[in-house]
């Protein structure tokens, strides 16, 4: 029997972005748009290089939508790490054309590091992954109600 051949348009994969001030976590889903996964971790030296690079990825993978963590404070408001996040997301925007969307990301990070601390990940491992396990905790909440 013959290999199904696979229509690429048909295959949704979603990005999910958790911002920092240094380094911004990358998840990406499956083709079905249900799992999340960890992909890896952009340097935020330059936004310019940091927003090609999420382009290449978005590019690669046949990405339709990005999710953009939010760290929306506990009481509901928006501090400086939310509105940095949305600026960052709007700087994507301009240079990319993909919808973008935002997620409640309170506490993913802090969840990130209990996940690792339960699995005895070392506090120097920890620091290389953290980020893109926070983008995948993010994306998956994002699957999870979509």
């Amino acid at each position: 029997m013959p290999a199904r051949k696979i229509d690429l348009n048909l295959i949704m994969r979603i990005m999910g972005l958790d911002i920092g001030s240094k380094k911004i976590g990358v998840a990406l889903s499956d083709q079905t748009g249900q799992i999340a996964s960890a992909s890896e971790v952009i340097s935020r030296k330059s936004d310019s290089v940091a927003i090609c690079r999420i382009k290449q990825i978005a590019e690669e993978f046949n990405v339709k939508k990005i999710v953009v963590g939010l760290p929306v404070n506990m009481d509901g408001s928006y501090g400086p790490s939310a509105k940095m996040s949305e600026k960052f997301a709007e700087k994507i925007k301009k240079e990319i054309e993909i919808d973008i969307c935002f997620w409640d990301e309170r506490l993913s990070t802090k969840e990130a590091e209990n996940i690792m601390i339960s699995a005895s990940v070392s506090r120097k491992k920890r620091k290389g992954v953290i980020d893109k396990l926070a983008a995948q905790i993010i994306l998956q909440g994002y699957l999870d109600r979509a």
